[in-house]
């Protein structure tokens, strides 16, 4: 019984923590967009990954002569 005394206040310590920070991140924008990240990942990003058009050009070697 006199464990009670000490869980009870407690859990309702930890039970109003976990409320104010649900009430903090609904406030914070938290949970605003929540099929962005699961769309994300189906958009190509290849495109940033290639080298620029200036390093293309410097690294690739003169064509060969053409023949007759």
């Amino acid at each position: 019984m006199s464990s009670l005394y000490l869980l009870l206040p407690v859990a309702l310590l930890l039970g109003l923590v976990g409320l104010g920070l649900m009430i903090w991140a609904l406030k914070n924008g938290q949970f605003e967009d929540l099929e962005g990240p699961a769309h994300r990942i189906l958009f190509d990003d290849d495109k940033a990954m290639l080298p620029d058009e200036d390093e293309k050009s410097r690294s690739q070697v003169a064509p060969p002569p053409p023949k007759k």
